[in-house]
């Protein structure tokens, strides 16, 4: 449509790591993100994992102690889910770019942990829970593994105007040693104040936490609204210290009976000028418009 790649490429871990594991379509994600690497893009990766106690689907909240077998030593739950974790940590090892250097990612290991559609959602596990498995994921990942390329993303869902939307950010917070960004899943529609104020709470959070910040996830189905992108995403950013946007995904665009899954603009759609307008304006920033991503500026030190 622009003639231009987005600044964030987003991917998903969990089929690298759960009983879907294939080596094949691995290496396409594998060559997908090195593909972004070289463009000096930014690489996100999201995690929709298979439940380790009943090998379903992500949304299988059936049982509420899936969490707490995890937690529990020497449970074949904890055992299948330490394989798994060896399995990311293998991948991101040897994720390195065209000189040799390791890629970081952006994970959102736990997307979407305010709600209750997931088996580590709200109505599976305590807060309490929540919070040792993902400190003892980040600590398996990072002490003892030593994978160091990993930023640890929280990304809840807010999709409507809160009364306490900073506490609904911060819920289940796993502290700061154990999170670096801010996310938000926020599929507001056409919702502007639900937006807006959402994103001035995530700002908010931002700076006081000093951590970045962004929307991990947004977008509205099928949409054909025709200044969907300055009215309802660019417009309600003004003035705020916003990282990323990333939409869902276009899964079909053309005939197959499922091509109205879409969140993105295609060549042909409604918005198309309306997201060129977008793309030119001087708030947005494309692969094209990015600095370079991977150089520390002189002076600096990441401990």
């Amino acid at each position: 449509v622009c003639g231009d790649y987005p600044a964030v490429v987003s991917v998903d871990f969990g089929p690298i790591m759960d009983n879907r594991f294939k080596d094949k379509e691995n290496e396409y994600r594998r060559r997908v993100i090195l593909e972004a690497r070289e463009r000096g893009e930014v690489i996100m990766a999201c995690c929709h994992l298979n439940n380790p106690q009943t090998g379903k689907d992500s949304w299988d909240n059936s049982r509420n102690d899936v969490v707490k077998n995890i937690l529990t030593e020497g449970s074949v739950v904890r055992k299948t889910y330490m394989e798994w974790l060896d399995r990311l940590a293998d991948f991101a090892l040897d994720l390195k770019d065209s000189q040799g250097e390791q890629i970081p990612v952006i994970l959102r290991i736990y997307h979407e942990h305010t709600q209750n559609w997931s088996w580590w959602g709200t109505s599976c596990c305590t807060a309490q829970e929540f919070v040792a498995l993902w400190q003892m994921t980040v600590k398996y990942l990072r002490d003892i593994r030593q994978v160091h390329t990993f930023i640890y993303a929280i990304s809840p869902q807010m999709d409507a105007v809160y009364s306490d939307a900073k506490g609904r950010i911060l819920s289940r917070w796993a502290g700061d040693d154990y999170v670096d960004f801010f996310g938000m899943d926020c599929y507001h529609g056409t919702n502007y104040n639900a937006f807006s104020s959402n994103l001035e709470a995530l700002h908010n959070v931002s700076i006081e936490k000093m951590k970045p910040c962004g929307v991990t996830e947004t977008g509205l189905e099928s949409f054909t609204t025709s200044d969907y992108w300055t009215k309802h995403i660019l417009n309600p950013m003004n003035g705020k210290r916003i990282s990323m946007v990333v939409m869902w995904r276009n899964k079909y665009v053309g005939s197959n009976e499922s091509d109205k899954h879409y969140f993105s603009v295609y060549p042909g759609h409604p918005s198309e000028e309306d997201f060129k307008t977008y793309y030119n304006d001087d708030k947005s920033i494309f692969s094209s418009d990015l600095p370079d991503m991977y150089t520390m500026p002189e002076n600096y030190e990441v401990h």
